[in-house]
C-alpha cells in the first residue's frame, strides 16, 4: 500500500472515531421503585413521569443520546460510583451528608415534605404530635433522616420502608400510624381511592436535612458533565421546555423559589 494511501486510511478512521466519539451516551441512573408522578413504569415496561421526560429533555439540551439505567434507592449512590450509569436523576435532595461522597447539579426542582396520617387522628407534625406512634418511612431517603432527627425521642418507633408504596399501604390498613414523604408524591396518593383515609397534617422543614432542593447525582470528578448538566437546566427553564413538560403534571411551579 502507498504512503499515501495508508495516510489517507488513518485519517478516514480517525474521523469515523471522532464522529462516534461526538455522539455520547448519558446513562441516568433511576430508583426501581415506582415514585409518581416522577417516575414509574408505564404498561408498556417503559419509564414514565414528570422527572424521565425532565432527563430525556436535558439529554436533548446537551445535544446526546440518554438511556435509563434502573437501580434500587437504597443502592444507588454506590451503583453511581461503581459506574454502573453517569448521574442519578431521582428526586434525590442535594444534602451536607450526600455531597460528602458525591457532588450535585444546581436543583431542578423543590418540593416541602409532610406528615400524613387518618383524617380521624389528632396526629400534627411535630415530635409532640407523633409521641407513641408508629411513624412510616422510606428507608435511605431524607424524610428517614428527618424522622431519625426528630421523630426518635419521642415515637414508639420508626418503621422503614423499601417503596413509597409498601409504606403508603401500611397507612392505609393501620400498621403505622403516621408517615412523612414528598408533598407532590403523596398527593397523588390521597387523591386515589385507597388514600381517601388520610390527609397532610403539615409541613416539616430543616434545611440541613433537606437541603436546598433536588439536583442530578453525579461523580464529584465528573465536573464537565455537572457543568453541562447545569446549562441544559437554565436552557430548558429559558425555552419554555420545562414549563411545558410541567404544566401537563402541576398546576403551580415545582421549580421552587
Amino acid at each position: 500500500m502507498k504512503i499515501r494511501n495508508i495516510i489517507k486510511t488513518v485519517a478516514v478512521a480517525g474521523g469515523l472515531l471522532a464522529a462516534t466519539q461526538a455522539v455520547a451516551e448519558v446513562r441516568w441512573g433511576v430508583a426501581s421503585e415506582p415514585y409518581p408522578p416522577f417516575a414509574s413504569k408505564g404498561a408498556d415496561g417503559e419509564w414514565i413521569g414528570w422527572e424521565i421526560e425532565i432527563g430525556n429533555a436535558l439529554c436533548a439540551a446537551m445535544n446526546e443520546e440518554c438511556s435509563w439505567v434502573e437501580v434500587s434507592w437504597d443502592g444507588i449512590i454506590p451503583a453511581l460510583q461503581s459506574k454502573k450509569f453517569d448521574a442519578i436523576v431521582a428526586s434525590m435532595s442535594i444534602t451536607e451528608d450526600r455531597m460528602k461522597v458525591i457532588s450535585f447539579s444546581n436543583k431542578y426542582y423543590q418540593t416541602p415534605a409532610v406528615v400524613v396520617a387518618p383524617k380521624s387522628s389528632d396526629i400534627k407534625a411535630s415530635p409532640e404530635g407523633v409521641a407513641g406512634k408508629v411513624v412510616g418511612v422510606q428507608i435511605s431517603t431524607t424524610h428517614a433522616s428527618y424522622a431519625d432527627k426528630h421523630f426518635s425521642g419521642s415515637v414508639d418507633s420508626i418503621k422503614p420502608y423499601q417503596s413509597a408504596d409498601e409504606r403508603n399501604q401500611d397507612l392505609v390498613s393501620g400498621r403505622i400510624d403516621a408517615m412523612i414523604g414528598d408533598s407532590l408524591a403523596i398527593s397523588k396518593f390521597l387523591a386515589g381511592e385507597s388514600g381517601q383515609c388520610c390527609e397532610i397534617k403539615g409541613e416539616v422543614t430543616d434545611l440541613a436535612v433537606y437541603g436546598p432542593g433536588i439536583g442530578v447525582g453525579l461523580r464529584k470528578e465528573d465536573t464537565e458533565l455537572r457543568d453541562k448538566i447545569n446549562t441544559a437546566i437554565e436552557k430548558i427553564r429559558a425555552d419554555g421546555t420545562y414549563e411545558a413538560i410541567s404544566e401537563n403534571y402541576f398546576d403551580f411551579d415545582i421549580f421552587g423559589e
